[in-house]
């Protein structure tokens, strides 16, 4: 996004010493990342994941301990510890990283640093989602007890870049979906028409990396260190005339700004770990973010919601219901006539059922007004204001709901406990854009942009010169 904030500060990215696992200290750096904290939602995963190394990074993100106040000084003495005994140790200057991130022919880069916090009427960064109070709460305690950030969030802005190294000639999304927002199709060449953000990262990938690995999941990782004056100026010139999109990271936001308002002197609080995504060049895919009614069966779920919606049961396994979801979706959204665009595919019982054809006066009485239509038609409004508050009565608690980015650990939870899964549609791009650009704040949980970095590759000590 390419609208400058007021007086043309934009986005203010900043160097900072980044501290990093020392490679001859762990079995190796795949072994000690870990996917963003709210990806992590099974208990297998998180034990998989501590077990693959003594030094992963969930220890921190996720400490694991009887109250939440012990698991936060469990995370800060464990963080204390490592740096004592030469596992993280801080780079010797302050730098800019560029993040490369490799899945076959899927190709994403960013910058990453310390991006000074701007509040939401200064128009710079833009969230496009609600956020749950007792989340940012416990981030917040973790943060305050680490004194680090200890993931990066991902945000979007787009560029000037003449071609998109991320995205094939065809203009569809390198990474798969076709809801993402692309530029021009055609190969860019770096130097010619396009930013100087994206010239420094185009010479700085031509030089050895300063770290490479490859994930357990096949995706290759690689980070450069910018170092040089010209370079870091060069960047800063061109990030001021932009804005950018919260695409992933929403609460972590949140709890940088509740962070900072805590504290009356300038330091390092007034900044926050960010990867920055030129998605001009590298497009982001946009997936959905399912829910899992953990006390909720089908059995119970379904005669609620007979009346309001036609509901149908549709075949297995799950790719195939997953793509009769996408039809319904797509032939509700492309329809002449008026009518709610809204679908879910509900699961748990061992079969799948469609959900679709809201009745439209039962969304007028249950879903608020004053919102712009686009924001009222939104599956997730439907899905808390009609569904889950008004026909099932599920309290949006931990107890009760979870969000799950993937459908099969949705589906195979839901039959373990009993509950329902409800399966999403994603949004498509230019929808998160277009409410962003108003103010107007999507249901948490809309959205999931990817890909997410991954964890423990770069932190950010607060304490660190």
């Amino acid at each position: 996004m390419s609208i400058p904030g007021p007086g043309g500060q934009g986005l203010q990215l900043t160097p900072f010493r980044g501290l990093r696992y020392v490679a001859e200290r762990v079995g190796s750096l795949a072994a000690v990342t870990s996917p963003p904290y709210d990806v992590v939602v099974r208990p297998e995963g998180l034990r998989e994941l501590e077990t693959a190394d003594p030094y992963n990074i969930v220890r921190l993100i996720l400490p694991q301990a009887g109250t939440p106040e012990a698991r936060n000084r469990q995370a800060a003495e464990t963080l204390r510890r490592w740096q004592a005994d030469g596992v993280l140790a801080p780079d010797p200057e302050p730098a800019l990283y560029v993040y490369e991130q490799r899945d076959g022919p899927a190709l994403q880069r960013g910058l990453i640093g310390a991006l000074r916090l701007s509040p939401r009427e200064e128009g710079i960064v833009l969230p496009h989602e609600e956020v749950m109070p007792h989340v940012v709460e416990d981030r917040a305690d973790l943060m305050r007890a680490t004194a680090a950030h200890l993931e990066p969030l991902l945000l979007a802005y787009r560029g000037n870049g003449n071609g998109t190294p991320g995205a094939p000639a065809n203009g569809a999304s390198a990474n798969g979906s076709s809801g993402s927002a692309t530029a021009a199709a055609g190969q860019g060449i770096a130097g010619q028409d396009i930013g100087g953000a994206a010239q420094v990262i185009e010479r700085t990938i031509l030089q050895e990396p300063l770290l490479s690995t490859t994930t357990e999941d096949g995706v290759d990782h690689h980070l450069w260190r910018i170092t040089n004056p010209t370079d870091l100026v060069a960047i800063s010139t061109d990030l001021r005339h932009h804005q950018a999109l919260i695409a992933d990271g929403h609460h972590r936001w949140a709890t940088y700004l509740r962070l900072r308002e805590e504290r009356r002197e300038p330091g390092p609080w007034d900044f926050g770990l960010v990867l920055l995504v030129d998605t001009a060049r590298y497009p982001l895919r946009v997936r959905a973010i399912h829910r899992l009614l953990r006390r909720l069966p089908p059995d119970e779920a379904l005669p609620a919601v007979r009346r309001a919606f036609r509901v149908r049961t549709v075949d297995g396994p799950l790719p195939r219901a997953l793509e009769t979801l996408a039809e319904a979706a797509e032939t509700a959204r492309a329809k002449p006539e008026p009518g709610a665009p809204n679908a879910f595919l509900l699961a748990g019982d061992g079969h799948f059922h469609l959900l679709d054809r809201p009745d439209p006066e039962l969304l007028a009485r249950t879903v608020p007004d004053g919102r712009p239509e686009t924001w009222r038609t939104l599956d997730a409004t439907v899905l808390h204001h009609t569904l889950l508050n008004h026909l099932w009565n599920v309290p949006d608690t931990p107890e009760h709901i979870g969000y799950l980015h993937d459908p099969e650990a949705a589906v195979e939870q839901a039959e373990r406990l009993g509950g329902t899964a409800v399966l999403m549609h994603p949004v498509r791009e230019d929808v998160v854009h277009e409410l962003a650009r108003q103010g107007i704040a999507m249901p948490h949980k809309s959205t999931s942009f990817g890909p997410k970095p991954a964890t423990g590759l770069v932190l950010r000590s607060l304490t660190l010169g």
